[in-house]
């Protein structure tokens, strides 16, 4: 049995299985399927580096008829990725999903949706069908918002609600393109799509597609549902949310542009995502600087951070000449989408045990934190670290490889969104962090765990050590790397 195999079928086998065994065991056996898909990322990881992309063809049919999986670079780094995430917040719901503080209900329904969810990521990093992805997606979705809605209050139902609305209709958008690809060329496979004729009904679909991945993906406008989720839900779910449910879908969208039909790159259509992407980046940010609340401060943080990806679209693209700076735009976005991952992911665990330890968010009530909960407080500044872009982390790899590519192209304004964005993120992040150093203690905190303390800071240490070796991950990424990312769109 291949690794690629064991990653997509493992966590939706124990998501089933902790359904079924009785509530004692529940834990166990969850936790034993995390530790063991997660040996099988880091063993997925290690062939594709050193043998190349793995494919699997179910049921022996090649595409136009069957379906192809493939675990190239890019879907390999994002695996191991979503993995380390999933396998620390396992380990933190452990304490913050427990009956006694989350309640019955969030107890039982966190750890099936966890893997569910899982098991939807992993379909869609390695699914080269677009309708096999629409399905990922549509598990991705529904397993996220019911983690939206699992604590039961009116905030969080409603919430949920927005959610899967948003969802519902990106989810509509995405399948009429779909359905007017597979009329038009008769084969949804992303590697024949790119040889593909091309046909006046490919820009329509295309765009469909592109604005239903936009709106689950919480781009500026569509990132109304994002900030209350993260709200509404417990910090286990929301690092989850903002981690990893994103990337999915952002993921298809480069596979869409770079992969199946990189001849539609207009510089218009590049501009346009552009241009959303920094209003996000800015809107976001400015947002971020005016919350009172530690999870809401960290949620428009997301929004803004998921504003650089689509930066890579102008930095990638061009006139049709080769580009040498587009291999650095096109590995500098998903260097993005990693250190993004790892850092946001600790934050929202440290928000969690901010909130189990004085029974609120609030930057008042977090006053002085720093002196009884250092480990948390550490990893919460060295996340903060990551997402500002300084050195040594994966952050400062990410956006030094987007400016050098927008310097290199002469396209110096994403260069300023890049900076002005660093500039929002030290504002906003310097209010918790002033907050928790600060000397005065406002509220006692009870006692937290050092084993639930240190979860966060090994994400945020990840993310560090993602800039300080970064070499092994750049390598990895380029395997498999389409053309158009090496020479442009």
């Amino acid at each position: 049995m291949t690794p690629l195999v064991v990653v997509l079928s493992l966590p939706l086998l124990t998501a089933l299985s902790a359904i079924a065994v009785p509530a004692s065991m529940r834990v166990t056996v969850a936790l034993g399927g995390v530790v063991t898909t997660l040996i099988a990322a880091l063993w997925l990881g290690g062939v594709v580096w050193h043998g190349g992309p793995v494919v699997l063809v179910l049921g022996g049919w090649q595409p136009p008829i069957g379906i192809v999986l493939r675990a190239d670079g890019l879907a390999a780094a994002l695996i191991v990725m979503s993995a380390l995430v999933i396998a620390a917040v396992a380990a933190a719901a452990r304490y913050e999903m427990a009956p006694t503080p989350a309640g019955p209900r969030a107890s039982f329904g966190f750890w099936p949706l966890m893997l569910l969810l899982w098991a939807a990521l992993n379909a869609v990093f390695v699914s080269r069908d677009l309708f096999n992805l629409y399905v990922g997606l549509e598990l991705l979705s529904l397993a996220a918002v019911a983690l939206v809605a699992i604590s039961g209050t009116a905030q969080a139902l409603a919430s949920a609600m927005r959610y899967l609305l948003f969802a519902l209709a990106g989810s509509l958008l995405y399948l009429a393109g779909v359905v007017l690809v597979y009329a038009t060329h008769g084969t949804l496979d992303i590697t024949l799509l790119g040889a593909r004729v091309p046909s006046p009904v490919d820009a329509l679909a295309l765009g469909l597609m592109t604005a239903g991945l936009l709106a689950k993906t919480a781009l500026f406008p569509f990132h109304v549902w994002l900030p209350p989720a993260h709200s509404a839900a417990p910090a286990p779910a929301s690092a989850l949310l903002s981690a990893l449910v994103p990337k999915g879908s952002f993921l298809i969208v480069m596979r869409l542009w770079f992969e199946a039909m990189p001849d539609l790159a207009a510089p218009s259509a590049l501009l346009a995502l552009a241009a959303m992407g920094a209003i996000a980046v800015i809107w976001g940010g400015a947002l971020a600087l005016v919350q009172a609340r530690l999870k809401l401060i960290v949620a428009y943080s997301t929004v803004a951070q998921l504003g650089y990806l689509f930066l890579v679209f102008p930095l990638a693209g061009g006139d049709g000449i080769n580009q040498p700076w587009a291999a650095g735009a096109w590995t500098g976005a998903i260097f993005q989408a990693l250190s993004h991952g790892l850092a946001k992911a600790a934050m929202f665990l440290a928000a969690g045990i901010y909130i189990a330890a004085v029974g609120s968010d609030r930057l008042g009530d977090l006053r002085g934190l720093a002196r009884a909960l250092p480990m948390t407080s550490f990893a919460f500044a060295l996340a903060a670290v990551t997402l500002l872009g300084l050195p040594p982390s994966g952050g400062f790899t990410a956006k030094y490889l987007l400016m050098t590519s927008a310097f290199a192209s002469g396209q110096w304004v994403w260069a300023i969104v890049l900076a002005g964005g660093g500039l929002l993120a030290a504002l906003y992040l310097y209010r918790p962090v002033a907050a928790l150093f600060t000397r005065e203690i406002r509220v006692r905190p009870r006692a937290i765990p050092r084993a639930w303390q240190a979860i966060p800071l090994a994400l945020a240490a990840l993310a560090i050590l993602l800039g300080l070796l970064s070499a092994m991950p750049f390598d990895l990424l380029q395997i498999g790397r389409p053309k158009p990312a090496e020479d442009g769109l």
